[in-house]
């Protein structure tokens, strides 16, 4: 039996609510104040260029960069509605919608990434535990995960009546089986946020905020689909009591699951969250089997490739192969989920030749994957024999959140030898040698090289170079070096 628990550990400037269900994380959202993401916040911007040829605008939102509105984004709402009823929203020219100098009311919808600009829509939604707010909008759409046709008519009958000149409503997953005072109050409350956010639109200047999502532990609290919770811990009080009153407020069955953790060990020590995290910033991924996956994220996709290691099976060789992959499926899964990754991913399976082992494969990379809260497409097997699939992309991964870039290989992965480092050195010494006319050259290098060049007698690599020059050569070990650097100076 499941017990799914959240963790929420906080700190001044961070924090961090992990998702663990019977043990095992499957989730981890962190927010750190000095970088908190903007999705769901509404500006007042200005239109500064528009480009035709990309069916795009350039808005000032008051950011750094300025954010990017494609025409698309500036077609009625189209989240919930029927495939038939899509074609009906038509992309216009973006030179037909805006034009420069225009002032808009705007949402951002994708955080800033890289080097890319925010992502906006004109299409204005305030999400709730149970309703999407669409304002100016008499539409009222229904989720398509929810598949039973009677609750779909029964929730609209119940929402249609709160629709009115402010706007209309969209109902989310997390709204089967509510009742109508439930839907009621979720949208009393999203018309009073939305008449706020109407007044500040008169009063602010452009290029500013006149509307932010609540903070990451009422977000998650809201958007949690499925309220299965056995227990919410906190480790702060401050946060506990926000917590507590946004609960009581919107979500009032959760308020007696809430928890303060008063325990002597760290809340993500105790249930082994910290160590969970490490593990998932590293390439491989072991499983249990002995098999294990070696996870390569890149700028332009995400790879995964499955071996069988240690595994070696009972049976036959294609039962091994089959058994390890089905093992994975799980595994990539539960990794997608927890390292946050978004756009195209290529899987490498190990090779089947059974046609009916790749549909199993297929049907159980599909079965882990029915929990995930983003939105999935799975291809199928390339001819090469890959899976292609993609995973929607809301907010950075998490080994982007918390890494950066190497300074010593800048990206590469990779650092050149001790041994190649000592032949650059080498060939340098060459180059100073017929320069220079000097009697003896200083070469300062990192620990590692030093010591190979100084006690590395097999090699000769000091004596012959000596040799070949005429000249004495002396090294020194510069200790804040890393391996890579290095100076040959002419005494």
């Amino acid at each position: 039996m499941s017990s799914v628990e959240l963790l929420m550990n906080v700190t001044p400037n961070e924090t961090r609510i992990a998702l663990v269900d019977t043990g095992v994380l499957k989730e981890v959202h962190i927010e750190r104040e000095a970088k908190r993401g903007i999705v769901g916040n509404i500006y007042k911007g200005r239109v500064m260029r528009v480009l035709p040829g990309m069916q795009s605008a350039f808005v000032d939102i008051g950011l750094e960069k300025s954010a990017f509105l494609h025409a698309s984004d500036i077609v009625s709402h189209t989240e919930c509605v029927d495939a038939d009823e899509q074609k009906q929203f038509l992309a216009k020219n973006i030179s037909e919608l805006v034009h420069e100098g225009q002032d808009i009311i705007v949402q951002v919808i994708k955080d800033p990434l890289g080097t890319k600009g925010a992502r906006l829509t004109t299409d204005i939604t305030l999400p709730s535990r149970y309703l999407v707010f669409m304002p100016e909008n008499s539409h009222v759409g229904v989720s398509q995960r929810i598949e039973s046709e009677a609750e779909r008519a029964r929730l609209k009958a119940l929402v249609a009546p709160f629709c009115d000149e402010l706007g209309g409503f969209i109902i989310r997953t997390a709204t089967e089986g509510a009742s109508e005072d439930e839907l009621k109050q979720d949208a009393d409350f999203l018309k009073r946020l939305w008449r706020k956010v109407l007044e500040r639109k008169a009063k602010y200047p452009t290029r500013s905020k006149i509307y932010g999502e609540p903070a990451l532990p009422q977000r998650i609290l809201r958007d949690f689909i499925g309220a299965d919770l056995e227990k919410i811990r906190i480790d702060s009080k401050l946060c506990f009591s926000e917590v507590s009153e946004f609960t009581r407020e919107f979500i009032p069955e959760l308020t007696e699951k809430l928890v303060i953790y008063t325990g002597n060990q760290p809340l993500f020590d105790a249930y082994g969250v910290e160590a969970a995290i490490h593990s998932a910033l590293d390439k491989r991924v072991n499983l249990k089997s002995g098999g294990y996956l070696i996870i390569e994220q890149t700028e332009a996709m995400t790879t995964i490739d499955i071996n069988t290691g240690a595994f070696v099976g009972h049976r036959n060789l294609e039962e091994t192969i089959f058994n390890t992959n089905i093992e994975a499926t799980k595994a990539i899964a539960q990794q997608l989920q927890l390292r946050n990754l978004g756009g195209i991913i290529i899987i490498d399976f190990i090779d089947m030749i059974n046609e009916e082992h790749r549909t199993r494969v297929l049907e159980a990379l599909a079965e882990g994957l029915a929990t995930d809260r983003a939105k999935t497409t799975i291809n199928g097997f390339t001819q090469l024999g890959l899976v292609e699939m993609t995973r929607k992309r809301t907010r950075e991964s998490l080994e982007h959140i918390l890494c950066g870039e190497c300074p010593t290989c800048h990206g590469r992965g990779r650092v050149k030898t001790v041994e190649t480092v000592c032949y650059e050195i080498m060939r340098e010494i060459i180059r100073v040698h017929h320069l220079f006319s000097t009697e003896q050259l200083v070469v300062y290098a990192s620990p590692a090289v030093a010591e190979y060049l100084i006690n590395e007698e097999s090699h000769g690599l000091l004596p012959e170079i000596e040799m070949f020059i005429g000249k004495s050569v002396k090294i020194k070990t510069e200790m804040l070096y890393q391996q890579e650097q290095f100076d040959v100076v002419v005494m």
